[in-house]
């Protein structure tokens, strides 16, 4: 893979995976858009690790003491101090997870086209605005109901359709529930962990039983570059998103997902 086509995939990745614009969507069209072949499963799995190493050390100290209040919750069966949010974010989990394992062959099959990324880029990115304009932004994630963390739950189940942005329509269904800008950021991202834990862990299985070559100074430098551009993209998301709101990446979506109709109606 030519050195430039790895770090221009890997900050890709790293921008866009918690950006409200679909990463996944970028990295299916960007080889239909240029001349590079398809950057294969190792280099899918090199930049999740980055992303996954940004999102856990951006949130580290809230990540010990969600542990560590969960744990004593667990055995002391009762709400102890942040334990409640990572029960949110584990609940949270399940129905993408249950979702991809019965949906997995329509997703990777007939779901990966540019059309179907052109509508959901532009319905989505449309919903997304909506959601911003009506939003009453009065509660954090920790005011979240079990019935609250269910509903972005399924809507994060709705991101395995490429095009949607996991990020974007679980920051739609916290914006949607009344949470602040930064909150339904927080909430998303944090819900990002088990999803890229998973998703990576599966590209990993089939990476080992694939048995490829693997070349590993390329995917070190991938991993390396996904990292920093992610968490510099959480830092100055969460810096910005309160003032600027969600408008800038509706409208990249309409423009992005109006480009594609063009090009492949």
């Amino acid at each position: 893979m030519p050195i430039e086509q790895i770090i221009f995939l890997a900050l890709l990745q790293g921008l866009t995976e918690f950006l409200p614009i679909s990463s996944s969507a970028h990295l299916i069209l960007l080889p239909l858009l240029s001349s590079w072949e398809d950057q294969g499963l190792a280099f899918d799995v090199a930049v999740h690790i980055g992303s996954l190493t940004a999102v856990v050390w951006y949130f580290r100290r809230e990540l010990i003491t969600m542990t560590k209040d969960w744990s004593q919750s667990v055995v002391q069966r009762q709400t102890v101090g942040e334990s409640r949010l990572a029960w949110a974010v584990l609940l949270g989990t399940i129905p993408v997870g249950l979702a991809g394992l019965l949906f997995h062959d329509i997703i990777s099959g007939q779901l990966r086209s540019p059309l179907v990324i052109a509508a959901t880029t532009i319905g989505f990115g449309l919903l997304l605005g909506w959601a911003d304009w009506r939003a009453k932004q009065n509660r954090n994630e920790h005011s979240l109901s079990w019935g609250d963390v269910a509903f972005v739950g399924m809507a994060q189940a709705i991101a395995l359709i490429p095009g949607t942005s996991r990020s974007g329509i679980t920051m739609t269904a916290g914006l949607l529930l009344g949470l602040d800008r930064a909150a339904a950021a927080r909430f998303s991202f944090l819900l990002s962990i088990p999803v890229i834990v998973l998703s990576g862990g599966l590209e990993t299985i089939k990476l080992i039983q694939a048995e490829a070559v693997v070349d590993w100074v390329a995917l070190l430098l991938a991993t390396s570059l996904s990292a920093l551009a992610a968490y510099l993209c959480i830092y100055l998301f969460l810096k910005l998103i309160s003032r600027i709101g969600m408008w800038p990446f509706v409208i990249y979506r309409l423009v992005l997902g109006t480009v594609l109709l063009y090009l492949f109606l």
